[in-house]
């Protein structure tokens, strides 16, 4: 057999005598090092939603499993579980269940194109956080909502839209998983009551002469709907109303009063409805 066959042999042989050394190594540490499973991960992840939303700030379901299991984070951290599936978590980790109190997204903005003045027409990419890098998107109120639907692609339950140029939120799709909220660039939306009758449909954070020229309908901080709240649930703050809803009492007097008409009502302007509307005249 020549010289160069053996070497050739010997390579063979080398590889499989090195190849096994490796694996008999890599099963030795795979047995040393393996990390035992809680077997209730696998019982809290049966009973989550697979949503896979993000919204309780995990990559998806399986981490916010082992966070249960962990004791990082409450069963009740998953807003798009039911209540049955958060008692059912609750009882395989041998704790009381929290109660949970249904949440909504409502886009804090009322900026339509029929209200909000325009800085530039823009043509880039409809994609808010871009838009937002070119001076601050192109609607004058540095806190309006650019429509460019960023909020949209961001939920998985085809929840949110946008109609006339801002974000509107279907309330009956709505599962509050709060992945619209860390989308907007500009936090104009928030998680309030599923209950919650009336909202503040404004950030803007400017003086009221500033936001009349920039927005026909913008909160002015003229305080008349706080002077006549009368469980002082109302409050301006930097220039802006806000609601306390753990105070408000839905007497809907802010709403009666408010002299732009920026405090707004679920009975009277339910998004769902706006959304079919909008659907059918498309």
């Amino acid at each position: 057999m020549s010289e160069y066959i053996m070497n050739i042999v010997w390579a063979g042989v080398w590889f499989l005598v090195i190849g096994g050394a490796l694996g008999v190594a890599l099963a030795f540490a795979a047995k040393f090092f393996r990390v035992e499973e809680d077997p209730r991960t696998e019982e809290v992840l049966e009973n989550l939603p697979a949503a896979n939303c993000g919204g309780c700030g995990y990559a998806g379901c399986g981490a916010m499993a082992d966070a249960i299991v962990k004791g990082e984070v409450s069963p009740a951290k998953c807003a798009v579980a039911s209540k049955e599936a958060i008692e059912k978590i609750s009882e395989i980790m041998g704790i009381k269940a929290e109660k949970q109190v249904r949440m909504r997204a409502q886009v804090m903005c009322s900026g339509t194109n029929d209200h909000a003045k325009l800085k530039y027409e823009y043509e880039g990419i409809h994609d808010c956080i871009s838009a937002a890098k070119l001076a601050g998107g192109h609607k004058l109120c540095p806190n309006g909502c650019m429509g460019f639907g960023t909020c949209v692609e961001a939920c998985k339950f085809d929840a949110i839209k946008i109609i006339n140029g801002t974000a509107a939120v279907d309330y009956n799709k709505c599962q509050a998983c709060g992945a619209c909220v860390n989308a907007c660039p500009k936090s104009l939306i928030e998680l309030v009551p599923f209950e919650a009758e009336y909202w503040v449909g404004c950030k803007c954070v400017e003086k009221g002469a500033n936001t009349k020229t920039w927005c026909d309908i913008g909160c002015i901080g003229c305080k008349i709907c706080e002077k006549n709240c009368p469980v002082e649930a109302i409050k301006v703050v930097n220039n802006l109303a806000k609601i306390d809803y753990s105070t408000c009492t839905h007497c809907g007097k802010c709403f009666e009063v408010c002299p732009r008409h920026i405090i707004w009502s679920s009975k009277v302007h339910l998004a769902s409805e706006k959304i079919e509307e909008a659907v059918k005249n498309a």
